[in-house]
Protein backbone atom coordinates (compact mmCIF):
# COMPACT_ATOMS: atom_id res chain seq x y z
CA UNK A 1 0.00 0.00 0.00
CA UNK A 2 1.25 3.01 -0.92
CA UNK A 3 1.13 6.71 0.44
CA UNK A 4 -1.31 7.73 -1.95
CA UNK A 5 -3.25 5.19 -0.94
CA UNK A 6 -3.43 5.95 2.39
CA UNK A 7 -3.77 9.66 2.75
CA UNK A 8 -7.13 11.15 3.81
CA UNK A 9 -8.73 13.20 0.88
CA UNK A 10 -8.12 16.65 0.28
CA UNK A 11 -10.55 18.87 2.77
CA UNK A 12 -12.78 21.80 0.39
CA UNK A 13 -10.35 24.17 2.05
CA UNK A 14 -7.28 22.64 0.65
CA UNK A 15 -8.55 21.72 -2.66
CA UNK A 16 -9.23 25.39 -2.53
CA UNK A 17 -5.96 26.28 -1.64
CA UNK A 18 -3.91 24.57 -4.09
CA UNK A 19 -6.05 25.91 -6.96
CA UNK A 20 -4.21 27.97 -9.67
CA UNK A 21 -6.09 31.72 -10.26
CA UNK A 22 -8.49 30.61 -12.98
CA UNK A 23 -10.77 32.30 -15.34
CA UNK A 24 -13.49 31.62 -12.32
CA UNK A 25 -11.59 33.25 -9.93
CA UNK A 26 -11.45 36.02 -12.32
CA UNK A 27 -15.00 36.27 -12.59
CA UNK A 28 -15.19 36.24 -8.66
CA UNK A 29 -12.58 39.16 -8.37
CA UNK A 30 -13.96 41.63 -11.18
CA UNK A 31 -17.80 40.79 -10.49
CA UNK A 32 -17.22 42.20 -6.53
CA UNK A 33 -14.92 44.62 -7.89
CA UNK A 34 -17.04 46.44 -10.16
CA UNK A 35 -20.04 46.45 -7.52
CA UNK A 36 -16.60 48.05 -5.68
CA UNK A 37 -16.38 50.43 -7.94
CA UNK A 38 -19.20 51.50 -8.22
CA UNK A 39 -19.74 51.83 -4.53
CA UNK A 40 -16.66 53.95 -5.00
CA UNK A 41 -18.29 56.26 -7.64
CA UNK A 42 -21.34 57.10 -4.89
CA UNK A 43 -18.96 57.72 -1.91
CA UNK A 44 -16.86 59.80 -4.49
CA UNK A 45 -19.96 61.87 -6.01
CA UNK A 46 -20.95 63.59 -2.89
CA UNK A 47 -17.83 65.28 -2.16
CA UNK A 48 -18.09 66.75 -5.25
CA UNK A 49 -21.75 67.26 -4.61
CA UNK A 50 -21.38 69.16 -1.64
CA UNK A 51 -19.49 71.76 -3.07
CA UNK A 52 -21.67 72.24 -5.54
CA UNK A 53 -25.16 72.13 -3.08
CA UNK A 54 -22.96 74.66 -0.63
CA UNK A 55 -23.21 77.12 -3.24
CA UNK A 56 -26.62 76.43 -5.12
CA UNK A 57 -28.79 76.12 -1.95
CA UNK A 58 -26.65 78.25 0.31
CA UNK A 59 -25.35 75.82 2.47
CA UNK A 60 -23.84 76.45 6.04
CA UNK A 61 -20.84 74.61 6.73
CA UNK A 62 -23.03 72.08 9.68
CA UNK A 63 -25.21 71.57 6.80
CA UNK A 64 -22.84 70.29 4.44
CA UNK A 65 -21.14 68.05 7.16
CA UNK A 66 -24.67 66.72 7.74
CA UNK A 67 -25.07 65.67 4.19
CA UNK A 68 -21.95 63.90 4.19
CA UNK A 69 -22.27 62.64 7.81
CA UNK A 70 -25.61 60.86 7.68
CA UNK A 71 -24.43 58.78 4.65
CA UNK A 72 -21.36 57.59 7.62
CA UNK A 73 -24.95 56.70 9.69
CA UNK A 74 -26.23 54.23 7.32
CA UNK A 75 -23.12 53.07 6.86
CA UNK A 76 -22.25 52.29 10.35
CA UNK A 77 -25.79 50.31 11.15
CA UNK A 78 -25.13 48.81 7.50
CA UNK A 79 -22.06 46.90 8.09
CA UNK A 80 -23.28 45.57 11.60
CA UNK A 81 -26.06 44.13 9.78
CA UNK A 82 -24.83 43.11 7.22
CA UNK A 83 -22.04 41.28 8.55
CA UNK A 84 -24.27 39.11 10.65
CA UNK A 85 -26.57 38.61 7.87
CA UNK A 86 -23.80 37.45 6.01
CA UNK A 87 -23.21 34.94 7.91
CA UNK A 88 -26.69 33.47 8.47
CA UNK A 89 -27.96 34.11 5.05
CA UNK A 90 -24.86 34.03 2.73
CA UNK A 91 -22.30 36.59 1.06
CA UNK A 92 -23.91 36.60 -2.40
CA UNK A 93 -27.44 37.60 -1.17
CA UNK A 94 -26.59 39.41 0.71
CA UNK A 95 -23.68 41.61 -1.55
CA UNK A 96 -26.99 41.73 -4.03
CA UNK A 97 -29.67 42.87 -1.93
CA UNK A 98 -26.88 45.92 -0.61
CA UNK A 99 -26.60 47.15 -4.23
CA UNK A 100 -30.27 47.24 -5.05
CA UNK A 101 -30.79 49.22 -1.63
CA UNK A 102 -27.92 51.78 -2.17
CA UNK A 103 -28.65 52.26 -5.98
CA UNK A 104 -32.18 52.72 -5.85
CA UNK A 105 -31.73 55.60 -3.27
CA UNK A 106 -28.86 57.10 -4.68
CA UNK A 107 -31.08 57.16 -8.11
CA UNK A 108 -33.85 58.94 -5.84
CA UNK A 109 -31.69 61.33 -4.43
CA UNK A 110 -31.86 63.30 -8.18
CA UNK A 111 -35.07 64.02 -7.35
CA UNK A 112 -35.12 66.03 -4.15
CA UNK A 113 -36.03 69.45 -3.48
CA UNK A 114 -34.85 70.04 -0.04
CA UNK A 115 -32.12 69.08 2.14
CA UNK A 116 -34.08 66.87 4.41
CA UNK A 117 -35.30 64.48 2.00
CA UNK A 118 -31.58 64.77 1.03
CA UNK A 119 -30.51 63.26 4.25
CA UNK A 120 -32.93 60.64 4.06
CA UNK A 121 -32.17 58.90 1.19
CA UNK A 122 -28.21 59.44 2.00
CA UNK A 123 -28.85 57.06 5.32
CA UNK A 124 -30.42 54.50 2.78
CA UNK A 125 -27.84 54.59 0.50
CA UNK A 126 -24.98 54.73 3.57
CA UNK A 127 -27.17 51.67 4.85
CA UNK A 128 -26.66 49.58 1.75
CA UNK A 129 -22.67 50.83 1.03
CA UNK A 130 -21.99 49.60 4.47
CA UNK A 131 -23.18 46.30 4.32
CA UNK A 132 -21.68 45.92 1.07
CA UNK A 133 -17.83 46.29 1.32
CA UNK A 134 -16.96 44.26 4.58
CA UNK A 135 -19.26 40.85 2.81
CA UNK A 136 -17.40 41.77 -0.51
CA UNK A 137 -14.08 41.13 0.92
CA UNK A 138 -14.96 38.43 2.72
CA UNK A 139 -16.26 36.97 -0.33
CA UNK A 140 -13.48 36.99 -2.23
CA UNK A 141 -11.08 36.10 0.57
CA UNK A 142 -13.24 32.84 0.48
CA UNK A 143 -12.56 31.89 -2.48
CA UNK A 144 -8.72 33.03 -2.89
CA UNK A 145 -5.84 30.34 -2.69
CA UNK A 146 -3.69 31.28 0.74
CA UNK A 147 -0.20 32.18 -1.68
CA UNK A 148 -2.10 35.21 -3.21
CA UNK A 149 -5.26 35.83 -0.99
CA UNK A 150 -4.04 39.12 0.39
CA UNK A 151 -3.11 39.73 -2.97
CA UNK A 152 -6.30 39.24 -4.60
CA UNK A 153 -7.70 41.38 -1.78
CA UNK A 154 -5.90 44.69 -2.21
CA UNK A 155 -6.92 43.95 -5.97
CA UNK A 156 -10.72 43.96 -5.11
CA UNK A 157 -10.12 46.88 -3.19
CA UNK A 158 -8.38 48.86 -5.72
CA UNK A 159 -11.58 48.71 -7.67
CA UNK A 160 -12.13 51.33 -5.55
CA UNK A 161 -9.81 53.85 -7.55
CA UNK A 162 -11.09 52.89 -10.39
CA UNK A 163 -15.04 53.89 -8.66
CA UNK A 164 -13.47 57.38 -7.20
CA UNK A 165 -12.13 58.44 -10.80
CA UNK A 166 -15.38 58.16 -12.14
CA UNK A 167 -16.62 59.78 -9.82
CA UNK A 168 -13.95 62.50 -10.14
CA UNK A 169 -14.54 62.84 -13.89
CA UNK A 170 -18.18 62.98 -13.60
CA UNK A 171 -17.65 65.78 -10.39
CA UNK A 172 -15.06 67.87 -13.15
CA UNK A 173 -17.83 67.11 -16.32
CA UNK A 174 -20.99 66.55 -15.37
CA UNK A 175 -21.63 68.44 -11.91
CA UNK A 176 -20.31 72.12 -13.09
CA UNK A 177 -21.81 72.13 -16.61
CA UNK A 178 -25.11 73.31 -15.34
CA UNK A 179 -27.83 73.87 -12.53
CA UNK A 180 -28.48 69.99 -12.31
CA UNK A 181 -25.62 68.37 -12.95
CA UNK A 182 -25.41 67.28 -9.42
CA UNK A 183 -28.32 65.59 -9.85
CA UNK A 184 -27.27 63.74 -13.08
CA UNK A 185 -24.34 62.75 -11.18
CA UNK A 186 -27.04 61.11 -8.79
CA UNK A 187 -28.91 59.67 -11.24
CA UNK A 188 -25.37 57.95 -12.78
CA UNK A 189 -25.43 56.54 -9.43
CA UNK A 190 -28.38 53.59 -9.71
CA UNK A 191 -26.43 51.97 -11.88
CA UNK A 192 -25.79 49.47 -8.85
CA UNK A 193 -29.46 48.23 -8.96
CA UNK A 194 -29.53 46.91 -12.60
CA UNK A 195 -25.96 45.73 -12.01
CA UNK A 196 -27.13 43.84 -8.62
CA UNK A 197 -29.28 41.19 -10.82
CA UNK A 198 -26.19 39.79 -12.68
CA UNK A 199 -24.36 39.77 -9.19
CA UNK A 200 -27.00 37.64 -7.87
CA UNK A 201 -27.14 34.85 -10.38
CA UNK A 202 -23.93 34.95 -11.67
CA UNK A 203 -21.74 34.36 -9.05
CA UNK A 204 -21.62 31.32 -7.12
CA UNK A 205 -22.35 31.48 -3.33
CA UNK A 206 -18.95 30.61 -1.27
CA UNK A 207 -18.38 27.11 -0.32
CA UNK A 208 -16.33 27.89 3.18
CA UNK A 209 -19.95 29.42 4.24
CA UNK A 210 -22.26 26.73 2.14
CA UNK A 211 -19.85 23.73 3.94
CA UNK A 212 -20.42 25.37 7.38
CA UNK A 213 -24.17 25.63 6.83
CA UNK A 214 -24.11 21.95 6.06
CA UNK A 215 -24.48 21.84 2.58
CA UNK A 216 -21.95 19.78 1.48
CA UNK A 217 -23.26 18.85 -1.86
CA UNK A 218 -23.55 22.30 -3.05
CA UNK A 219 -20.19 23.37 -1.83
CA UNK A 220 -18.64 20.57 -3.28
CA UNK A 221 -19.98 21.71 -6.68
CA UNK A 222 -18.76 25.01 -6.59
CA UNK A 223 -15.32 24.00 -6.19
CA UNK A 224 -15.84 21.12 -8.49
CA UNK A 225 -16.76 23.75 -11.12
CA UNK A 226 -13.30 25.77 -9.68
CA UNK A 227 -11.59 22.54 -10.49
CA UNK A 228 -12.63 22.07 -13.61
CA UNK A 229 -11.48 25.70 -14.78
CA UNK A 230 -7.94 24.72 -13.98
CA UNK A 231 -5.69 22.15 -14.74
CA UNK A 232 -6.34 18.20 -14.32
CA UNK A 233 -3.58 17.63 -12.19
CA UNK A 234 -5.48 20.17 -9.53
CA UNK A 235 -8.78 18.01 -9.65
CA UNK A 236 -9.05 16.33 -6.09
CA UNK A 237 -11.27 13.66 -4.80
CA UNK A 238 -14.28 14.79 -2.79
CA UNK A 239 -13.66 16.11 0.35
CA UNK A 240 -13.40 13.46 3.35
CA UNK A 241 -16.93 13.10 5.60
CA UNK A 242 -17.42 16.57 7.43
CA UNK A 243 -18.18 14.46 10.71
CA UNK A 244 -14.52 15.06 12.07
CA UNK A 245 -14.49 18.19 11.08
CA UNK A 246 -13.90 21.07 13.97
CA UNK A 247 -17.07 22.97 15.41
CA UNK A 248 -17.35 25.98 14.15
CA UNK A 249 -16.54 28.98 17.03
CA UNK A 250 -20.20 30.58 16.52
CA UNK A 251 -23.55 29.23 15.60
CA UNK A 252 -26.09 32.50 16.17
CA UNK A 253 -26.13 35.67 16.11
CA UNK A 254 -25.09 36.18 20.38
CA UNK A 255 -22.58 33.81 19.79
CA UNK A 256 -21.03 35.48 17.15
CA UNK A 257 -21.02 39.09 19.10
CA UNK A 258 -19.83 37.55 22.33
CA UNK A 259 -16.81 35.42 20.29
CA UNK A 260 -15.16 38.52 18.99
CA UNK A 261 -14.40 39.62 22.38
CA UNK A 262 -13.40 35.92 23.77
CA UNK A 263 -9.86 34.83 25.21
CA UNK A 264 -9.03 33.56 21.13
CA UNK A 265 -9.99 37.07 19.45
CA UNK A 266 -10.02 39.61 22.06
CA UNK A 267 -6.63 41.61 21.40
CA UNK A 268 -7.57 41.06 17.19
CA UNK A 269 -11.16 42.67 17.73
CA UNK A 270 -9.61 45.62 19.77
CA UNK A 271 -6.37 46.63 17.57
CA UNK A 272 -8.62 46.17 14.29
CA UNK A 273 -11.31 48.21 15.63
CA UNK A 274 -8.35 50.62 16.60
CA UNK A 275 -7.27 50.97 13.16
CA UNK A 276 -10.52 50.96 11.38
CA UNK A 277 -11.72 54.28 13.36
CA UNK A 278 -8.38 56.24 12.50
CA UNK A 279 -8.31 55.30 9.00
CA UNK A 280 -11.72 56.18 8.52
CA UNK A 281 -11.09 59.40 10.16
CA UNK A 282 -8.32 60.50 8.84
CA UNK A 283 -9.57 59.60 5.08
CA UNK A 284 -13.18 60.40 4.98
CA UNK A 285 -12.37 63.40 7.00
CA UNK A 286 -9.58 64.49 4.07
CA UNK A 287 -11.08 62.79 1.18
CA UNK A 288 -15.03 64.07 1.50
CA UNK A 289 -13.51 68.02 2.23
CA UNK A 290 -10.80 68.19 -0.30
CA UNK A 291 -12.99 69.64 -2.83
CA UNK A 292 -14.52 71.79 -0.24
CA UNK A 293 -11.46 73.16 1.65
CA UNK A 294 -9.70 73.73 -1.93
CA UNK A 295 -12.53 75.69 -3.07
CA UNK A 296 -12.03 77.69 0.58
CA UNK A 297 -8.53 78.73 -0.40
CA UNK A 298 -9.23 80.43 -3.49
CA UNK A 299 -9.87 78.05 -6.32
CA UNK A 300 -12.85 77.49 -8.36
CA UNK A 301 -15.21 75.14 -8.26
CA UNK A 302 -13.70 73.77 -11.67
CA UNK A 303 -10.21 74.05 -11.19
CA UNK A 304 -10.69 72.16 -7.53
CA UNK A 305 -12.16 69.23 -9.39
CA UNK A 306 -9.35 69.18 -11.65
CA UNK A 307 -6.89 69.36 -8.73
CA UNK A 308 -8.91 66.57 -7.40
CA UNK A 309 -8.81 64.30 -10.31
CA UNK A 310 -5.27 64.18 -10.65
CA UNK A 311 -4.79 63.03 -6.66
CA UNK A 312 -7.31 60.48 -7.13
CA UNK A 313 -5.53 59.23 -10.37
CA UNK A 314 -2.82 58.29 -7.34
CA UNK A 315 -4.81 55.88 -5.78
CA UNK A 316 -3.86 53.11 -8.62
CA UNK A 317 0.04 52.82 -8.10
CA UNK A 318 -0.80 53.01 -4.40
CA UNK A 319 -3.03 49.63 -4.87
CA UNK A 320 -0.15 48.41 -7.27
CA UNK A 321 2.81 48.47 -4.67
CA UNK A 322 0.68 47.79 -1.81
CA UNK A 323 -0.48 44.19 -3.83
CA UNK A 324 3.22 42.97 -4.53
CA UNK A 325 4.14 44.08 -0.83
CA UNK A 326 1.45 42.02 0.87
CA UNK A 327 3.00 39.07 -0.12
CA UNK A 328 6.49 40.28 0.45
CA UNK A 329 6.96 41.48 4.01
CA UNK A 330 3.15 40.53 5.12
CA UNK A 331 -0.01 42.25 6.16
CA UNK A 332 1.04 43.89 9.29
CA UNK A 333 4.58 45.72 8.03
CA UNK A 334 2.64 46.33 4.71
CA UNK A 335 -0.15 48.42 6.72
CA UNK A 336 1.96 50.38 9.02
CA UNK A 337 4.26 51.36 6.42
CA UNK A 338 1.52 52.77 4.35
CA UNK A 339 -0.15 54.48 7.53
CA UNK A 340 2.97 56.32 8.10
CA UNK A 341 3.42 57.11 4.83
CA UNK A 342 -0.23 58.54 4.99
CA UNK A 343 0.73 60.54 8.08
CA UNK A 344 3.87 62.15 6.46
CA UNK A 345 1.77 63.07 3.12
CA UNK A 346 -0.96 64.71 5.40
CA UNK A 347 1.51 66.82 7.22
CA UNK A 348 2.85 68.10 3.92
CA UNK A 349 -0.39 68.60 2.40
CA UNK A 350 -2.14 70.88 5.44
CA UNK A 351 1.26 73.03 4.79
CA UNK A 352 2.23 73.35 1.48
CA UNK A 353 0.86 76.33 -0.44
CA UNK A 354 1.81 76.57 -4.05
CA UNK A 355 -0.54 74.56 -6.45
CA UNK A 356 2.19 72.06 -7.33
CA UNK A 357 3.15 71.26 -3.76
CA UNK A 358 -0.95 70.63 -3.08
CA UNK A 359 -0.95 68.29 -6.25
CA UNK A 360 2.33 66.45 -5.13
CA UNK A 361 1.19 66.35 -1.43
CA UNK A 362 -2.47 65.38 -2.28
CA UNK A 363 -0.72 62.56 -4.64
CA UNK A 364 1.62 61.48 -1.88
CA UNK A 365 -2.03 60.62 0.43
CA UNK A 366 -3.82 59.11 -2.23
CA UNK A 367 -1.22 56.80 -2.92
CA UNK A 368 -0.37 55.57 0.92
CA UNK A 369 -3.93 56.19 1.87
CA UNK A 370 -5.68 53.69 -0.06
CA UNK A 371 -2.51 51.25 -0.17
CA UNK A 372 -3.31 51.41 3.53
CA UNK A 373 -7.04 50.82 2.61
CA UNK A 374 -5.59 47.64 0.30
CA UNK A 375 -3.90 46.03 3.23
CA UNK A 376 -6.65 46.55 5.43
CA UNK A 377 -9.27 45.08 3.88
CA UNK A 378 -6.70 42.40 3.00
CA UNK A 379 -5.88 41.52 7.02
CA UNK A 380 -9.83 42.04 8.65
CA UNK A 381 -11.31 38.74 6.80
CA UNK A 382 -8.26 36.74 8.08
CA UNK A 383 -8.83 37.36 11.86
CA UNK A 384 -11.64 35.38 12.39
CA UNK A 385 -13.31 31.83 11.31
CA UNK A 386 -15.81 31.31 8.88
CA UNK A 387 -18.43 31.20 11.32
CA UNK A 388 -17.68 34.69 12.29
CA UNK A 389 -15.49 35.82 9.25
CA UNK A 390 -18.59 38.22 8.18
CA UNK A 391 -19.81 39.30 11.29
CA UNK A 392 -16.04 40.28 12.21
CA UNK A 393 -15.20 42.24 9.11
CA UNK A 394 -18.81 43.98 9.12
CA UNK A 395 -18.50 45.01 13.04
CA UNK A 396 -14.68 46.49 12.51
CA UNK A 397 -15.89 48.13 8.99
CA UNK A 398 -19.08 49.53 11.24
CA UNK A 399 -16.69 50.84 14.32
CA UNK A 400 -15.01 52.62 11.33
CA UNK A 401 -17.36 53.74 10.04
CA UNK A 402 -18.49 55.80 13.63
CA UNK A 403 -15.26 57.69 12.98
CA UNK A 404 -16.85 58.46 8.85
CA UNK A 405 -19.61 60.37 10.77
CA UNK A 406 -17.56 62.49 13.05
CA UNK A 407 -14.98 63.46 11.16
CA UNK A 408 -17.02 65.50 8.48
CA UNK A 409 -18.50 67.37 11.38
CA UNK A 410 -15.06 68.17 13.25
CA UNK A 411 -13.86 69.41 9.81
CA UNK A 412 -15.28 73.11 10.03
CA UNK A 413 -14.85 73.00 13.37
CA UNK A 414 -10.86 72.25 13.06
CA UNK A 415 -10.70 74.44 10.20
CA UNK A 416 -12.02 77.45 12.27
CA UNK A 417 -9.95 76.59 14.74
CA UNK A 418 -6.62 76.41 13.24
CA UNK A 419 -6.98 76.19 9.40
CA UNK A 420 -5.79 73.46 6.92
CA UNK A 421 -2.56 73.05 8.81
CA UNK A 422 -4.28 72.03 11.65
CA UNK A 423 -6.73 69.62 10.20
CA UNK A 424 -3.94 67.51 8.88
CA UNK A 425 -1.80 67.27 11.77
CA UNK A 426 -5.17 65.95 13.53
CA UNK A 427 -5.46 63.56 10.20
CA UNK A 428 -1.74 62.16 10.51
CA UNK A 429 -2.27 61.84 14.49
CA UNK A 430 -4.95 59.45 13.56
CA UNK A 431 -2.90 57.48 11.00
CA UNK A 432 0.45 56.90 13.71
CA UNK A 433 -1.94 55.33 16.12
CA UNK A 434 -3.45 53.30 13.60
CA UNK A 435 0.21 52.30 12.45
CA UNK A 436 0.99 51.33 15.80
CA UNK A 437 -2.05 49.24 16.32
CA UNK A 438 -1.65 47.68 13.55
CA UNK A 439 1.47 45.53 14.93
CA UNK A 440 -1.41 43.38 17.09
CA UNK A 441 -3.00 42.02 14.47
CA UNK A 442 -2.18 38.58 13.39
CA UNK A 443 -0.23 38.22 10.09
CA UNK A 444 -2.15 35.69 8.35
CA UNK A 445 0.39 36.11 4.99
CA UNK A 446 0.32 32.22 3.05
CA UNK A 447 -1.70 30.53 5.78
CA UNK A 448 -5.14 28.56 5.24
CA UNK A 449 -8.38 30.45 6.63
CA UNK A 450 -9.43 29.07 9.53
CA UNK A 451 -12.81 27.23 9.18
CA UNK A 452 -14.34 26.29 12.19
Amino acid sequence: MTDADTRAPATLSERLDRLPFTLRHLRVLTGSGLGWALDAMDVGLISFVIAALAAQWSLQPYETGWIASVGFIGMAVGASLGGLLADRFGRRSVFAVTLVVYGLATGASALVGGLVALLVLRFFVGLGLGAELPVASTYVSEFAPARIRGRLIVILEAFWAVGWTAAALIGFYVIPASEAGWRWAFALGAIPAAYALFVRWGLPESPRWLERRGRHDDAEAVVRSFEAAADDSAVAEPASAPSDTEPPVASSVGSRLASLWSREFAMRTACLWLVWFCVNFSYYGAFIWIPSILVAQGYDLVRSFGFTLIITLAQLPGYATAAWLIEVWGRRATLSVFLVGSAASAVVFGTVGSEGGVIAAGMALSFFNLGAWGALYAVTPEMYPTSLRATGSGWAAGVGRIASIIAPLAVPALLAMGGAPTLFVVFAAFFVIAAVAAWGLVDKRGAALDDR
